[in-house]
């Protein structure tokens, strides 16, 4: 349907959050351009943070109409493409994977994660027709994922060898990318269970800053 207006799109509060995370993943894309792989790491669990009320937020609005469905559905996804697609393929590739294996698993994880979002925008749109609220399954493992994913790696690589530091990141993406395709149900969680994984979001974002301002110390001399 046409819609009248200055500028296209559906601007009001159910989009303010998408576009913080997107916001956060291009900080965190110049963060990995320049090294700053800890501050990289940041804003990517800063999005996957965003990426956790969006939904809530948008299913806040009452009323909505369909095509203001179909918009949220939408700009979601080609979000979280960049996020959680893009993103952690660009940071492994600053961080070392620049071999053929690691090349060709960056490419797997990408197509996976724009099959996993074309797919599930199919399904969400279909039961978006017959049902309303919010679905109570994930078919695979959600992209957004990554977002807890790779910060927990990322500090674990603290006691990992150096040398064994490329294949780590070249496991964990491209297993990671495996979930996103393989078909199985896995359970939305409810509020505290949601509560638990932001909690450790911000354990994560904690950690990583101490150890960011660290390294930035010693740099320093101090």
């Amino acid at each position: 349907m046409e819609k009248d207006g200055y500028m296209i799109g559906y601007w009001d509060y159910t989009v303010i959050l998408t576009f913080m995370g997107l916001t956060s993943t291009v900080m965190g894309m110049v963060m990995a351009h320049e090294g700053n792989y800890t501050q990289a790491i940041f804003f990517l669990a800063l999005s996957g943070l965003f990426d956790t009320f969006d939904g809530k937020v948008a299913r806040s609005k009452k009323n909505r109409t369909e095509d203001e469905k179909a918009y949220g559905i939408q700009l979601d996804s080609l979000c979280d493409v960049i996020c959680f697609g893009v993103f952690p393929a660009i940071l492994c590739f600053q961080m070392g994977m620049r071999n053929y294996l690691g090349i060709a698993i960056m490419v797997f994880y990408c197509i996976a994660a724009v099959t996993r979002l074309a797919y599930f925008n199919v399904l969400e749109t279909s039961r978006q027709q017959t049902e309303e609220g919010a679905n109570k399954y994930y078919h695979g493992l959600p992209v957004t994922s990554i977002a807890v994913i790779f910060p927990l790696m990322y500090l674990i690589s603290y006691w990992i060898a150096r040398d064994m530091k490329t294949a780590a990141l070249e496991i964990m993406l491209g297993v990671t990318g495996l979930l996103f395709i393989l078909d199985f149900k896995l359970k939305k969680p409810n509020n505290r269970q949601l509560a638990a994984w932001i909690v450790l979001v911000v354990l994560v974002l904690l950690v990583s800053t101490y150890f960011y301002h660290k390294s930035w110390l010693s740099h320093l001399g101090m």
